[in-house]
Parts: C-alpha cells; structure tokens; sequence
C-alpha cells in the first residue's frame, strides 16, 4: 500500500462528506509555539514525521484565527488578514491542497478566512498556528468530531510544528515510529509555570530568503554535523522535561539556548552555507549575553529566523525591557 496523506486521512473519515451549516459562523483559533527542544530533519517528507521529539512553549494569545464558509458563487477563496490571496500564490494552494484532504473532490467551493497576530513567515511560526487552526476549522466545518490527537497528527501534515499548536503551555510532539505516521502527534504536559515570560524580539518581519522546509532539507541533505543532532535533541528533551518538573529555570534557559544555536550550527554547516541570521541578531545575543553576565538570568532561542524569543522571569522583565525596549512581552501561562 502505497502510504500518502490522501491514504492516511481517508481512514478516519466517513464515507459521504458535507459541511455542517451550523458551524460555518463561528471561528476557531490556535496560538503560536516557541519550540524549546526544536524539531528540524524528517525520516519521511510526505507525512512530515519528524527524525526526533520536541517540546515547546505556547505563545497565549499570539496565533491564528480561521473560519471556514461554503463560497455561494462556487470556487475556493482564501482570505488572509482581510485581503483576498491569489488563488495561484503559494500560500492559497497549500491551504486548498490541505483542504483537499478531507473534501476528497466533494462538490462545494469554500472560503477561507485567516487572520494572524504573528507576522507570516517570518519564523515566528504562522505556519504552525495556521494549519493547527486551520485543523480544528475542517473538524468543526464537517463535524468530524475526530480525537485530539488525530487531529494534531493531521496538523502535522500541513506543518510540522503545527502538531504542537492545538494546545497551550508546554507541549511535547512524540516522533513516533509508526509507517503511516498516526503514533506522531503532540500532547500537552500538565505543568504550569506562570511566572515564565517570552519576550520576542523581532529583527525582521519579511518572508525567509529559503523557508523552513527547504532549509531543513538542504541540512539533512548536505550537513555532516547534523548527524549529531538527534542524539543532543534527545538529551535536551530529558532536560528539559527535568527543568520543568524541578521549575529549574538555568536548567530550562541554558538548555533551551543551547539547543537553538546547535540546530543552527548545522544549518551553517549545510552547503550551501544556511544563514538566517542578520547583523541585528548577532548583536541581540551579545546584548543577552551581557546582561546575563551582570546577573540578569535571560537566555534566548531562535527558530529559523533572523528573530530571537527571549525566556526570562517575571521579576527580571523590566531589566530586560531596558535593554529591548520594543520587545513585546508574552505570559504562557497566564
């Protein structure tokens, strides 16, 4: 059996698919998530199952809204922060192509409306709050009523991260081993941690000259460092795991910066070289590291950006501030 997205979702659905005319007035959201144990590399493409576990932290009220409707006048329309996209852009087609998944050729034209509070591919990860949301859009347009984890794996398919953004807090995405990729979805953990603050520091908010996905190919594809990275991956998710039980936050910061710069570091080493870096994140780390030699205990992570996502204390957050003063300031768990 030839194991593909269309073979795996087709399992889970009935055999008549319709829209449900009672939801299609209400909007579902998703928030954004910081992967502290990051995910980079996959052992399959097509399902976006990941080579290793990841753990993240939810951004509370900085995500992705999105309503799905049955387009009257027929065709797919897909609606971005109030702005029609192009029915050709990249962006439209993937949403389409996901939706697809679950429409399997049924004859009705839908219309997408999307609203994000994050800037859109810019590593601060819209991609993952945009297809969780856009997940938990289907399930109640068609009132599939599916299990949460069935849905953060399908999540998966159209992002990987986007496994983790059905939930808040911290968040652990199992790997998984299975073929067709239904044991790899993300599942909540039940720790809380409210005196935990993510500051964001964005250095650019434009599209990446290489998005995730090709960047995370050419690593696997080229870096001979990356074969190091699962093994660190695996042992920074146990320290992480410690540092949240232990709410051991040098443990968490340290573990968290560290895990960021590696997954770089074999970006770096990629061919060609993959750096998304920009003078303006280099000088944000030395600043951080300034200042955590001065006593303030701030640390940072970045995905693959040139943006940086700040973890401090609540009782340090106006030191910080002083020195970032345009950083906005997130509370996970408040």
């Amino acid at each position: 059996m030839n194991i593909n997205k269309q073979s795996v979702v087709a399992e889970y659905l009935p055999q008549q698919i319709s829209p449900v005319k009672d939801s299609m007035d209400q909007a579902v959201f998703a928030p954004s998530n910081i992967a502290l144990c990051k995910y980079w590399g996959k052992r399959d493409a097509e399902l976006n199952l990941p080579i290793n576990s990841s753990l993240s932290v939810s951004l509370a009220h900085l995500g992705s809204k999105t309503r799905l409707s049955v387009n009257e006048s027929g065709g797919d329309e897909v609606w971005l922060n109030g702005q029609q996209v192009a029915a050709d852009d990249k962006f439209a087609s993937k949403v389409i192509d996901f939706i697809d998944l679950f429409r399997r050729g049924a004859d009705h034209g839908i219309k997408v409306e999307t609203e994000n509070n994050i800037p859109t591919a810019a590593g601060l990860a819209s991609s993952a709050s945009g297809f969780a949301a856009l997940t938990l859009a289907i399930d109640q347009f068609y009132a599939l009523n599916l299990p949460t984890q069935v849905l953060s794996a399908f999540a998966r398919m159209g992002s990987g991260s986007a496994s983790r953004s059905l939930f808040e807090g911290f968040v652990e995405w199992q790997m998984g081993v299975r073929e067709d990729g239904m044991d790899s979805f993300a599942f909540p953990l039940q720790a809380q941690w409210p005196d935990l603050r993510i500051g964001l520091i964005k250095v650019s908010t434009g599209p990446k000259a290489v998005d995730s996905r090709s960047g995370m190919n050419r690593t696997v594809d080229t870096a001979h460092l990356y074969q190091s990275w699962p093994l660190q991956a695996a042992a920074d998710l146990e320290k992480l795991h410690q540092a949240i039980t232990d709410n051991n936050f040098t443990l968490l910061g340290e573990t968290a910066e560290q895990n960021a710069l590696s997954m770089h570091a074999t970006m770096i080493a990629s061919w060609p070289p993959l750096l998304y870096w920009q003078p303006d994140s280099v000088a944000a780390m030395h600043a951080i590291w300034q200042l955590r030699a001065s006593g303030t205990e701030v640390y940072f992570t970045m995905d693959a950006g040139p943006n940086l996502k700040l973890l401090f204390s609540a009782a340090d957050e106006a030191a910080v501030k002083l020195q970032f003063p345009a950083m906005e300031v997130v509370c996970p768990f408040a």
